[in-house]
C-alpha cells in the first residue's frame, strides 16, 4: 500500500502565511472596544488591551502617533481604534498596529481638555489665592493675538475711545494651527521679560473647540501661572471656556469685555477724580476748621512762661514747707516711738523684771495677810455664832438643866415608854455628869 504524499512545512512558513492572510485581509479596520493593562514604556509607545464582554486583542500605539493624540488613553476608557491587523512572528501573537484612536461618546479634544484641566487643577494652577488684581489705570497694555483678526481691532477701538491716548503694545502671534500655543507663550513671557506693560491681554475671536485649541495647551497654561503681570483672558464668547480662562488671573468673557475691563472710562475717572477732590477739599476744610478751633483753645489755655515760673516757684516753696512740717512731724513721731520703746525695754529688763515682781510680790502678800486676817476673824465669829447655836440644842446642855437619858440594858435602847421595861430589867441613866446604873423594881403609867 503506497502511503499518500504530504505537503510539511515549517513554523516560520506557516506563520508567515498567516501573517500576509491577516495583513491582506484587516488592512484597514475601525475597531470599538475597552481599553485595559494600558502601559508606556521609555521608548514613548502605547501598548495596552482592547477587549469587550467576551474577547479581546493587543493593540500598539507607537512613539510617532502617539504624539499626534490631543489626550491620554487609560484604564477602563471606551475607544474606537483605526489599525490594520499585524501578527508578532516571535511569539506567534497577533494585534492592532493603530493609527488613530478617538474616545467613544466624547470627542478626542473634549476628552483632553477635560483630563488637562484636572491635572492642572490639582497642581494648583486655579488656586484663587494666586491670582492677581488688575492696576487701577495701566500705563500700557499689552496684547498678545493675532494681527489680522478682528479681536484685536476691536480691543483698540474700545479702549481708544474709553481712555484715549493709552498707550498699547501688540505681540502678533498666530491663534490656531500647529506651534501657536507656543508663541502666544512666548509673548507672555516677553512683556513679563521686558517689563513694559502693566496688564496683559491674551485672547482671540470665536471658533470651534479645535481653532481655540491653542489656550488649552499646557505651555501657554504655565506661562500664564508663572507671569508677574497680571494677565487676562479673552478666548472665544461667553459660553466658549479654555484652560487659559481658568488659569489667568481675570477671565473676559469676550475680547472687547477685556479691553472694558482692563480700562476704566477717561470721563468717569475725571468724574471720581472731582468727586473725591471735592471730598477731600471739605475734609481739608473742615480739619483746618477744628485745627483752628483747638490752635484757639490751646492760645487761651497757654499762661506767660514768667508768670508760670512764678507759680513754679510760689509752688515749690509751699512743697518745701509741706516737707519741713512732714519732717518735723515725722521726726517727732520716730523720738515719741523711741522713747516708748525704750521705755518698754526698760521694762522688760531682767532686773527690772525682778524688782518689778519683787514689789508685787510683797503688795500680793501683805493683801493675803490682810485677808487671811480678815477671813479668819469672819471665820472665828461665824464659827461662835454656830457654836452656840449648837450648845443651845445640845443634849449635855438639857442635862445640865436636870434632865437625863434612861437606856435599857443592854441593848442600850432609848427608853421612851414604860411598856419597854419590866421590872428586874437593868437601865442606865446618863446625867449632866455621871452614869447611874440601876435596876427596876417597879413600873407606875402616870
Amino acid at each position: 500500500m503506497e502511503l499518500p504524499l504530504r505537503y510539511i512545512i515549517t513554523v516560520s512558513e506557516l506563520t508567515q502565511e498567516i501573517k500576509e492572510t491577516l495583513e491582506t485581509r484587516f488592512s484597514d479596520v475601525w475597531v470599538e472596544g475597552e481599553v485595559s493593562n494600558l502601559r508606556i514604556p521609555p521608548s514613548g509607545h502605547i501598548y495596552f488591551t482592547l477587549k469587550d464582554d467576551f474577547s479581546q486583542i493587543r493593540g500598539v500605539l507607537f512613539k510617532m502617533r502617539a504624539r499626534t493624540l490631543r489626550f491620554l488613553p487609560e484604564d477602563g476608557l471606551h475607544v474606537i481604534c483605526r489599525g490594520r491587523v499585524s501578527l508578532y512572528e516571535k511569539r506567534g501573537e497577533y494585534q492592532l498596529i493603530l493609527e488613530e484612536i478617538e474616545p467613544k461618546g466624547i470627542g478626542a479634544l473634549q476628552l483632553a481638555f477635560q483630563q488637562m484641566k484636572d491635572r492642572l487643577e490639582k497642581e494648583g494652577f486655579f488656586d484663587p489665592n494666586r491670582k492677581k488684581p488688575l492696576p487701577l489705570l495701566p500705563k500700557a497694555i499689552g496684547i498678545v493675538t493675532s494681527p489680522t483678526g478682528a479681536a484685536i481691532r476691536d480691543m483698540i477701538q474700545i479702549i481708544q475711545r474709553r481712555f484715549e491716548n493709552m498707550q498699547i503694545l501688540l505681540y502678533p502671534v498666530r491663534v490656531q494651527g500647529e506651534g501657536a500655543s507656543r508663541e502666544i507663550a512666548q509673548g507672555v513671557k516677553y512683556f513679563n521679560k521686558v517689563k513694559n506693560v502693566d496688564v496683559i491681554i491674551v485672547g482671540r475671536g470665536g471658533g470651534s473647540l479645535e481653532d481655540l485649541w491653542p489656550f488649552n495647551e499646557e505651555v501657554l497654561a504655565k506661562a500664564i501661572f508663572h507671569s508677574k503681570i497680571p494677565v487676562v483672558s479673552a478666548v472665544g464668547h461667553e459660553t466658549d471656556y479654555t484652560i487659559s480662562d481658568f488659569v489667568a488671573d481675570v477671565r473676559a468673557p469676550t475680547p472687547s469685555a477685556a479691553a472694558e475691563l482692563v480700562v476704566k472710562e477717561k470721563r468717569e475717572l475725571k468724574k471720581n477724580l472731582s468727586y473725591l477732590t471735592n471730598r477731600l477739599e471739605s475734609q481739608m476744610l473742615q480739619f483746618v476748621q477744628e485745627w483752628r478751633s483747638d490752635l484757639s483753645f490751646l492760645r487761651r489755655r497757654l499762661v506767660d512762661p514768667k508768670k508760670r515760673i512764678e507759680d513754679y516757684f510760689l509752688r515749690v516753696d509751699d512743697l518745701l514747707n509741706r516737707a519741713q512740717r512732714y519732717l518735723f512731724w515725722a521726726i517727732k513721731g520716730k523720738k515719741e516711738r523711741n522713747q516708748y520703746l525704750r521705755e518698754r525695754l526698760l521694762l522688760q529688763h531682767p532686773g527690772q523684771r525682778i524688782r518689778n515682781l519683787r514689789t508685787s510680790i510683797l503688795d500680793a502678800w501683805d493683801r493675803l495677810e490682810k485677808h487671811m486676817k480678815y477671813s479668819l476673824e469672819f471665820e472665828r465669829e461665824r464659827t461662835r455664832g454656830i457654836w452656840g447655836k449648837l450648845a443651845s440644842l445640845s443634849p449635855l446642855a438639857i442635862l445640865e438643866r436636870g434632865y437625863s437619858i434612861t437606856r435599857k440594858l443592854p441593848s442600850m435602847e432609848i427608853l421612851r415608854d414604860i411598856v419597854q421595861v419590866k421590872p428586874g430589867d437593868q437601865v442606865e441613866v446618863k446625867l449632866h455628869r455621871g452614869t447611874l446604873f440601876c435596876n427596876i423594881g417597879r413600873t407606875h403609867e402616870s
